[in-house]
């Protein structure tokens, strides 16, 4: 049985299925999208500063007409801000941005890496100095990574004395990434996956298609409940209005271990060709 919350390392309890806002224009059109999130039964908000829709993301928060406290906020410090002192800025920015007076969960989005920084070790200790600084200022209720790779996540933690509570990393149906996922696992590392259906190809793959049949779902809710069934929380993203509610109608159904294996065995389908490791942005 799924349940609709996934508890963290610190006890934190966050809603099993975020709703991802990457590409949603800011204003109406973000604020729309959040309030149908939450009037269908979403929970759990994750947004970044590089979307450019924090301002629309934050109202849409404050207007759906649900207690803030029952709203789960994520959002994440882009590359240009990494170190100590800007991580801190970064965040006053993203918190004003919203509207809001704390986040449930902050997110370094990429890590610094050797092919861009020498000190990319540093970089990221940096970094999260400062994220722990705010958690312990009670400003975040949890802290994590996002894009990290096991040899990032080894480096963070060794003088870490918060351990990062999430990794939120592509994970899809053709894309498992699955010795990242099995390193956060052994350490007690929420896995998140963005990117749910890839890049669309999963749409027109044949056995999604034949499980999606079988239970009368969409190929959008099978690869949203594989992750599920997986431990990982999926980040569907969606602005009409049908789709977001339709998304989010997984919990009444379960993919049997044989499909379960049949989808996990789908191989190079809608990879985003973003490399942590490589990545110069």
């Amino acid at each position: 049985m799924i349940k609709k919350y996934f508890e963290l390392n610190n006890g934190v309890k966050i809603p099993s299925i975020g709703f991802g806002t990457y590409k949603t224009p800011d204003g109406e059109m973000a604020i729309n999208a959040i309030k149908k999130a939450i009037e269908v039964g979403y929970r759990h908000m994750d947004t970044a500063a590089i979307y450019e829709n924090e301002v629309g993301v934050g109202k849409g928060v404050q207007l759906c007409g649900v207690d803030r406290a029952k709203i789960f906020v994520t959002s994440k410090v882009w590359n240009t801000e990494r170190g100590y002192q800007s991580t801190l800025d970064a965040f006053e920015k993203t918190l004003q941005d919203l509207g809001l007076e704390y986040l449930d969960l902050y997110l370094i989005h990429w890590p610094a890496n050797a092919h861009q920084f020498d000190n990319w070790r540093d970089i990221n200790a940096n970094t999260w100095r400062a994220m722990e600084q705010l958690y312990a200022a009670g400003k975040i209720k949890a802290i994590g990574v996002s894009n990290f790779l096991p040899h990032h996540l080894e480096s963070l933690m060794q003088n870490a004395t918060v351990m990062p509570a999430v990794n939120q990393i592509e994970f899809h149906p053709g894309f498992t990434q699955s010795e990242c996922v099995k390193f956060c696992f052994e350490n007690n590392i929420l896995v998140e996956g963005w990117r749910p259906f890839g890049k669309g190809d999963v749409f027109g793959h044949e056995v999604l298609k034949v499980i999606a049949e079988k239970h009368h779902k969409s190929v959008a809710q099978i690869c949203i409940r594989w992750a599920l069934q997986n431990h990982v929380l999926p980040l569907p993203k969606s602005v009409t209005p049908s789709r977001i509610q339709e998304n989010f109608e997984v919990f009444d159904f379960e993919i049997s271990s044989s499909d379960m294996d049949l989808i996990s065995q789908i191989d190079d389908l809608g990879y985003s060709g973003l490399n942590p490791d490589t990545v110069d942005f």
